[in-house]
């Protein structure tokens, strides 16, 4: 990034003050949202310097298992080895010519060949075989293995960080409070059923930002799952990278969506940037937003359920679904306005709900934060031109 364009990022970033108490806090102005260069800025600085979730662990468990994904712009393959069974996040770039090692989505292999020239890696990513390459001076196998990504696991997922990543925290300590959270509420035996997936031409923080409200948008825009949540006595609590929306459910009332959100409370988690944890009595689904672009992004839930036996069980898991769904496309339907709405020349900045959106302003703050510092570093890195971010798993 030139002189040029670091002025003029920083000029997009100004505006927005994350200092101030929320009672006199504004929303991130509108440019936040639509701007090529924010975006690009955001695909450095936010997706490429957090832990992120890549994909189940349930997906690469048998030895030389793979998926292939991309995230933070960065092709990514994530497999477990042959010869000592670790999970490794290894890049799927050859080392050659930038061809990709891997191109299925998955797979088991006991070696990861280039289709392109043919440059074999075992599955730690060494580099093991590099057909018609005598004579090349100054060359070593060694010094061309695959680079790494860290990698760790949690629950039911593998999460990945770049290498280079300012942030050094381990997993767990980034993931706080969820593990403890969890801890009661029974998430190890749920088994993984369905996974759906949605595009939305919204900007991804359109739908954190909806995910976020302290459902102040539930009553109007979901009125039958607003039917299953005690309003009144819903709470959002944030912490760090973390914020954890919990609402009591009202006792059953023979509605359909009674009979399909049970439980004492229901717990929203979204975690820093992108990740959501959504977890009731015996079900839980979880989902992440990745942009494709200032104006797009894909949406992808995976469905868990304690219990899956059974022809009643499996017609509850069929109908809980098609309840997800329903939630989703009225979402997105909502996303999808507001982002049209902020291509408006009279829409700026919007106030916050004291009462409500606490949860938004606090993403906000972090997002400004990660932005602001960026645009402020003596050694200004250079914003990659990054590739469409695709789906994990």
């Amino acid at each position: 990034m030139n002189a040029v364009e670091k002025n003029l990022l920083v000029e997009k970033l100004a505006g927005f003050d994350s200092q101030l108490d929320l009672e006199r806090a504004s929303t991130i102005p509108r440019l936040w949202y639509v701007d090529d260069l924010v975006h690009a800025a955001e695909r450095e600085v936010v997706f490429g310097d957090s832990w992120l979730l890549a994909c189940r662990i349930d997906e690469v468990a048998d030895p030389g298992s793979y998926v292939t994904l991309e995230i933070a712009g960065e092709p990514l393959l994530i497999i477990r080895d042959v010869e000592d069974l670790q999970l490794r996040a290894l890049s799927n770039v050859c080392r050659h010519r930038a061809a990709k090692v891997a191109t299925c989505a998955s797979g088991v292999a006991t070696k990861l060949r280039c289709h392109y020239h043919g440059w074999t890696y075992d599955t730690k990513g060494q580099l093991k075989a590099v057909p018609e390459f005598g004579g090349v001076c100054d060359f070593s196998q060694q010094d061309n293995s695959l680079p790494e990504w860290s990698l760790d696991t949690w629950g039911p997922y593998v999460f990945v960080r770049a290498p280079g990543a300012s942030r050094s925290e381990p997993l767990v300590e980034f993931l706080k409070p969820l593990p403890s959270l969890c801890s009661g509420l029974g998430i190890e035996k749920m088994k993984f059923v369905e996974r759906k997936e949605y595009l939305l031409n919204c900007n991804w923080k359109v739908f954190v930002d909806n995910y976020l409200d302290g459902c102040y948008h539930c009553n109007t825009i979901h009125p039958a799952l607003a039917g299953a949540i005690d309003y009144i006595h819903y709470r959002t609590e944030c912490d760090s990278n973390t914020v954890v929306q919990i609402s009591p459910l009202k006792p059953l009332d023979g509605s359909e969506v009674g009979a399909l959100r049970k439980g004492r409370d229901a717990y929203y988690t979204w975690i820093w940037p992108n990740m959501m944890f959504n977890i009731y009595e015996g079900l839980m689904d979880i989902n992440v937003v990745l942009p494709l672009g200032p104006n797009r992004c894909r949406v992808i839930f995976d469905f868990f359920f304690e219990d899956t036996d059974g022809p009643d069980q499996q017609a509850m898991i069929e109908q809980s679904l098609e309840l997800a769904h329903k939630v989703q496309l009225e979402d997105a339907a909502i996303c999808e306005e507001v982002y049209a709405g902020l291509q408006s020349a009279t829409f700026n900045t919007g106030r916050f709900s004291v009462r409500r959106e606490s949860g938004v302003y606090h993403f906000h703050q972090l997002l400004a934060k990660k932005l602001q510092t960026f645009t402020t570093e003596d050694d200004f890195r250079v914003i990659k031109d990054f590739h469409l971010c695709e789906a994990p798993g």
